[in-house]
């Protein structure tokens, strides 16, 4: 069978499967191409940033995520899930899965069209793939959950991420920024505690060629 491709502006990609199963249940996730080492990911960065559509690849946050996701079963169903930067869908989609309705957000056209290939992929209709862009975004709901992989690396962004988590999680609701241990994500998360959030941190291992790749969940909630 031909691999399917996903055709943009700036050239065809051939688009790949990343399977996902647990607990008897599985899920399928196409993305252009797998980022899972520091060595990949330093490549991809230093040559093919400005070739390759950065938010469909595979991030290892976004594995982490999904599975810290999977990890909270169906304490989900019924929630209210935001998911920013939403690349491939894959923690969303998982929500969705488990009773959740999710709000993914992306401004990529790309990370769009494959994260709702992704939705009928695997049979979700609870969720909306929405085009926003962080600084306009705007939502008449409130957010039982607000996930986001790999969202903490841009520091000029961290503003708007906060204010976002400020106006629209719900009272008692919770954030999950899943990241490889950036630094430059640390003055976010200092930020919210600082300005009355608790933070809490779990530790992640994916298994990538050659070893693991350590993963941070932080967690925040309102104090």
């Amino acid at each position: 069978m031909a691999a399917q491709l996903l055709r943009t502006s700036i050239g065809d990609f051939s688009l790949h499967e990343y399977q996902l199963k647990r607990a008897g249940r599985s899920w399928s996730f196409l993305h252009t191409g797998a980022i899972l080492t520091r060595e990949q990911e330093q490549r991809f960065l230093a040559c093919e940033r400005d070739r390759l559509p950065y938010g469909v690849m595979l991030w290892p946050a976004a594995i982490a995520l999904t599975h810290d996701v999977l990890g909270r079963g169906h304490a989900l169903s019924g929630t209210r899930v935001l998911e920013l930067g939403a690349g491939i869908g894959m923690p969303g989609i998982v929500a969705a899965s488990l009773g959740a309705r999710v709000l993914q957000v992306d401004r990529s056209e790309a990370a769009l069209h494959v994260c709702k290939m992704n939705s009928v992929r695997n049979h979700v209709t609870s969720n909306e793939v929405r085009d926003a862009d962080w600084e306009a975004f705007h939502s008449e709901e409130r957010f039982d959950l607000v996930l986001g992989a790999d969202v903490l690396y841009a520091t000029t962004l961290h503003d708007r991420l906060r204010a976002i988590c400020d106006a629209y999680l719900a009272p008692s609701g919770k954030v999950l920024f899943a990241d490889p241990f950036r630094e430059q994500s640390l003055p976010m998360l200092e930020a919210m505690e600082a300005n009355g959030w608790r933070v809490t941190l779990a530790k992640w291992s994916i298994q990538v060629e050659g070893g693991e790749r350590a993963i941070a969940i932080y967690e925040a909630t309102r104090r």
